[in-house]
């Protein structure tokens, strides 16, 4: 009998445990499209984060993955990041083909640290786009809990207000 225990746990192997935890995560998604040859920020993707993070290795597959989260699977997309990838002409594009469902962030980090975010505006149907120096990107990075608490420490802001 304690083999036939022994291989139903071999079966289910560490991908069936993968589905279950994810299933059982329900904070909000946060997908990032990133550089794979970009030095790694320290993103927080312990359960004690702001957001479940998904990573993908290209701008291109952002939509889809977008697509996929919110209307094949019904998860929740908080918001999408592009760090230090793609140029400024594919994040307009991608802007212009976000589906109406997804009422979140998107934000564009350049190769210099500084960038782009675009919100959904207030009582219209239409998106705001604002301009952000390296030091915002930092603060909404660290304000949402996305990176780690030595990389939010690091911030001139919350030295500032600690």
């Amino acid at each position: 009998m304690s083999c036939e225990l022994v291989w139903r746990l071999d079966m289910e192997g560490p991908a069936e445990r993968e589905r279950e935890q994810e299933m059982m995560d329900q904070r909000r998604i946060t997908l990032i499209a990133r550089h794979p040859g970009m030095p790694e920020r320290t993103w927080d993707d312990t359960e004690q984060g702001g957001s479940r993070l998904i990573f993908v290795d290209s701008l291109s597959f952002l939509p889809f993955a977008l697509d996929r989260g919110i209307n094949e699977l019904g998860h929740d997309v908080d918001r999408l990041i592009i760090d230090r990838t793609g140029t400024a002409v594919q994040f307009l594009e991608l802007l212009a083909s976000l589906p109406g469902e997804f009422l979140g962030d998107v934000l564009f980090v350049r190769g210099d640290g500084a960038g782009f975010l675009s919100s959904p505006g207030r009582g219209s149907s239409g998106r705001v786009l604002y301009e952000l120096k390296p030091a915002d990107i930092d603060f909404y990075l660290a304000t949402h809990a996305l990176v780690s608490g030595a990389a939010a420490q690091a911030l001139p802001v919350a030295e500032a207000l600690a």
